[in-house]
């Protein structure tokens, strides 16, 4: 499967995830699984004028295009001339080649959550009036358009995340060259779902706080951080507690409350990223399908029934009381 790869407005946030991918060979890790990267900015050998030559050989169908990657939204300002990006040595703007490139393509990916809707880039007023390849936030359109299908019928595939987890982006090229993905592969957002269908909160080591509502008031805590520190891992969809970072590691395992970098808008909650949002002392963005009356049922019988140890550690930095030693026989 032949694979390009364009950067466009981004930080490369993305290219350095990848490159954290769980193998000691990254190359060959893609060639065993039948991807072929045609070129990458920052991975490949190849510029100027051979780069030149191969996205024209793509244009004109003498170079097979099986997937095309975009990293970083897409600059349609100033005026949508996009001249705000320029492809260097092309004298054309980059939407003028992701378009051109996404109709050849059978298959276009948005690698990461500004390729996907906008993202960072796109945050604030917007001067260079960023989008997604095919959303702007959660409003289909973007660069593309709602109508738009690559030559295998799927619409943009959005391997939302920033950055995303490299395994996110290796799967779903995995899955492509061996026809194994198809639309119903892909959630309402067209996310993948072997992600997108689990929620950051699953997994979490800081669940039995949540389960107490023993609450961290302050970063270095070891409770729960959704009452107070703006924790939104029970709304957002992402395995990043079961699927690893680096084989150890994610947000909520090293102290930071998860932003929902994986949803479109997280660039601009409304709210600061470390606080959480309250109405009558009751958090605004409650846990995926729970009623609001269930949420403060709950929480007011768990807070009662919350033990000593988890109470005093939750606002702690380290175990300030351990788990007592029980026999756990039923004679």
């Amino acid at each position: 499967m032949n694979v390009l790869w364009l950067q466009s407005g981004g930080c490369g946030g993305c290219s350095m995830s990848l490159l954290c991918a769980d193998t000691t060979d990254f190359q060959g890790h893609l060639r065993d699984g039948g991807v072929n990267l045609l070129w990458h900015p920052s991975l490949s050998m190849a510029s100027g004028e051979e780069v030149i030559a191969l996205l024209h050989s793509v244009q004109d169908g003498g170079t097979r295009l099986d997937a095309l990657c975009v990293e970083g939204s897409l600059l349609r300002g100033p005026n949508g001339s996009g001249r705000f990006h320029m492809l260097a040595g092309t004298g054309l703007p980059m939407i003028h080649w992701v378009r051109e490139l996404a109709a050849k393509a059978k298959h276009v990916l948005a690698v990461g959550s500004c390729a996907a809707w906008g993202g960072i880039t796109a945050g604030g007023d917007n001067p260079t009036d960023a989008c997604g390849l095919q959303y702007e936030d959660d409003r289909i359109g973007g660069l593309l358009g709602a109508d738009f299908r690559s030559t295998s019928g799927l619409p943009v595939i959005n391997i939302a995340g920033c950055p995303t987890h490299p395994s996110w982006v290796i799967d779903t090229l995995m899955a492509l060259a061996a026809d194994g993905f198809a639309a119903d592969d892909l959630d309402p957002l067209n996310r993948p779902r072997f992600y997108a269908d689990q929620l950051v909160h699953h997994g979490c080591t800081r669940n039995e706080y949540y389960e107490f509502k023993a609450s961290a008031e302050k970063p270095s805590d070891l409770g729960c951080m959704m009452e107070h520190m703006g924790c939104k891992g029970t709304q957002v969809h992402a395995d990043c507690n079961t699927r690893l970072w680096n084989g150890e590691g994610s947000c909520t395992r090293g102290g930071y409350a998860c932003i929902a970098c994986t949803e479109p808008g997280f660039q601009e909650p409304g709210h600061p990223f470390h606080e959480t949002p309250k109405l009558a002392g009751i958090p605004i963005g409650l846990p995926t399908d729970m009623p609001k009356a269930w949420f403060v049922a709950l929480a007011s019988l768990s807070k009662s029934a919350t033990p000593k140890r988890v109470k005093n550690n939750a606002v702690a930095d380290h175990l300030v009381v351990k788990p007592a030693v029980r026999k756990t026989r039923l004679k």
